[in-house]
């Protein structure tokens, strides 16, 4: 039997030093961690933020149950006025259902948003 090659699909593969197939060289792109190593601190922030939020819901009932009565009456801007009274300094965005609250911590490095981080906690069965 006799197999003869298509002229339009791709030349024989070879194996690379992986030992895995591929069709042609890659060609990389020279890096720069810059954006990368801003993100991560940024990243730190959030999740300072998101520690604030959680400790401050945890650790006080009150604080707790104001959250979730002004999340079951809708007041999303009591909602948002309650987190940002932990004291933190990222952007902060609520949201709820009868279920959960969603909280989405988010950042922004040179004018590009490139962190978010997003905690789901459950307030029913």
């Amino acid at each position: 039997m006799y197999y003869v090659r298509h002229p339009y699909l791709p030349p024989p593969y070879y194996r690379n030093i992986q030992n895995t197939y591929n069709y042609f060289p890659r060609q990389y792109s020279s890096v720069d961690p810059t954006l990368f190593t801003k993100s991560a601190s940024e990243m730190q922030t959030l999740m300072s933020d998101a520690s604030i939020i959680l400790g401050r819901l945890s650790q006080s009932k009150q604080f707790a149950s104001q959250v979730m009565t002004a999340a079951q009456q809708s007041d999303q801007a009591k909602v948002n006025a309650l987190l940002k009274s932990t004291g933190i300094q990222s952007i902060v965005q609520a949201e709820y259902n009868p279920d959960r609250l969603l909280l989405k911590l988010s950042s922004a490095v040179y004018e590009v948003d490139c962190c978010i981080l997003t905690i789901s906690l459950r307030w029913r069965n």
